[in-house]
């Protein structure tokens, strides 16, 4: 998956105030993740692009200020808790989390599945929060967790609410990796799904992220009629079909995100 800090360095040329030092650093933490939980300083270098005595310098400034430790059983590299600070800082003061929040819980209890709120990063989704179903459910989604905007229901809903020239423009930039069987990879099948879900009002997948995972979506809309982010329901295909989900929860689905939109924005058309 794509690094944040591999980005910047398209802008260094023109941008006289850009600190490579700050990049490296930022690109040290991101490198981490998923499965990339330990990682030695090989690795480390070699996944943001530097040479090893740079990668060292990054790696000793980390742990110096607490976000690295060397763990001596594994001798590799791992992040410490004061890497949440980060994430902590962002999630406080998140006004569409704080507002959304109640209506989000709302929705977890009356559909008694998992309920989740995700935003945009670049072709992404991140995901912000997280209300698990009490049923039992395999797919463990931790706050942070990024997936493709082409093949989840959150990134569909969210591209279906937003501009058709700017939604096409992110489609193109995606890397449109097959993450399971069920995957959608064609430009021209996503495009549909997003256009019917523009129609709808939200978006659906089917295993397209995870293997016997149902999701639908739909957008919460800022003041200004813009998508700012996506709420979706996840349930299991031992309890569910597509068409069920989408019977019996898309309903409650919309008025959630209706709810929590700000300024309180129309209701989507419906065919």
């Amino acid at each position: 998956m794509k690094r944040l800090a591999h980005k910047p360095r398209l802008l260094r040329a023109r941008d006289p105030l850009f600190n490579s030092s700050v990049e490296k650093a930022l690109a040290i933490l991101e490198t981490f993740g998923g499965e990339r939980r330990a990682l030695s300083l090989a690795e480390l270098a070699s996944g943001v692009g530097m040479t090893t005595s740079s990668a060292q310098r990054c790696t000793h400034t980390l742990v110096r200020l607490g976000y690295l430790r060397r763990d001596t059983r594994m001798k590799r590299w791992v992040l410490t808790a004061r890497a949440l600070a980060l994430s902590h800082a962002y999630l406080s003061g998140h006004a569409l989390l704080e507002q959304s929040t109640t209506h989000l819980i709302d929705l977890n209890q009356a559909s008694g599945e998992s309920v989740s709120l995700s935003e945009p990063e670049d072709t992404d989704m991140v995901y912000i929060a997280r209300f698990p179903s009490l049923k039992r459910f395999y797919i463990h989604m931790p706050v942070g967790r990024r997936l493709p905007m082409h093949c989840t229901s959150a990134g569909r809903a969210y591209l279906s609410a937003l501009p058709l020239g700017i939604a096409q423009r992110l489609l193109r930039r995606a890397e449109l990796r097959a993450l399971t069987p069920f995957t959608l990879v064609d430009p021209k099948q996503i495009w549909k799904r997003i256009e019917a879900a523009r129609e709808a009002g939200y978006a659906w997948a089917e295993q397209e992220c995870y293997r016997g995972d149902l999701t639908i979506a739909a957008p919460i809309l800022g003041e200004d009629g813009q998508p700012l982010a996506a709420v979706n329901i996840s349930g299991p295909t031992s309890r569910w079909t597509m068409a069920e989900l989408r019977a019996k929860l898309a309903p409650l689905l919309l008025q959630t995100a209706h709810a929590a939109s700000i300024g309180h924005a129309p209701l989507p058309r419906r065919r």
